[in-house]
């Protein structure tokens, strides 16, 4: 229940933020860790990190134009892959911030990169988590992913992506190598 009034206090004051400019702005949102958000050991559950990050793809969407894009063709907004590192535990009530960005694209993927900043306490400013995800808009009717090309023009920008350093390229890679793996029977129990 919490991820409901978490959105509807993100949409109450998404306009304070304004609009982003494509494709390169970041989204920085605010958060403090709740009680429905703590694991049995009293830290943020590893699974409510990449729901948090829901938040920052959300906020760049909306920011930049692209929701009215995806409302009118019917699109689907998808995370293909997900990499995280945990550096810090975060606790209750503690105090953090998302930020988001784009880092790269290639044909219909973006790869957003996601930090949590503690914002208060001994490591006010370090980074608790940080991810890469791997994400595209499905057209449901022509059955096939986006082109980024396309998106862009529907934001209004021609941009191009950044090189794809080796990094970057790696993050790439994996996604496609755990496409392989899911293709393939699972192991025998």
């Amino acid at each position: 229940m919490n991820l409901w009034f978490r959105l509807i206090a993100y949409l109450a004051t998404m306009w304070r933020r304004g609009p982003l400019a494509p494709p390169h702005g970041v989204s920085d949102l605010g958060f403090r860790v709740w009680p429905s958000d703590l694991d049995i050991f009293g830290h943020m559950n590893n699974g409510r990190y990449a729901t948090i990050m829901d938040y920052g793809r959300l906020d760049i969407m909306l920011r930049m134009g692209l929701w009215k894009a995806i409302r009118n063709n019917r699109w689907l907004p998808v995370v293909s892959t997900l990499s995280m590192r945990f550096r810090r535990e975060m606790r209750l009530w503690q105090r953090f911030r998302l930020t988001t960005r784009i880092v790269v694209w290639q044909d219909e993927e973006v790869l957003f990169e996601h930090r949590l900043v503690l914002v208060e306490g001994h490591h006010a400013g370090q980074t608790a988590a940080i991810a890469m995800s791997k994400a595209g808009i499905y057209d449901r009717s022509a059955k096939a992913f986006v082109p980024i090309n396309r998106l862009m023009r529907e934001i209004g920008t021609e941009a191009r992506s950044p090189e794809v350093t080796p990094e970057f390229a790696a993050i790439f890679e994996a996604g496609e190598a755990l496409r392989a793996i899911a293709r393939q029977d699972p192991p025998a129990a």
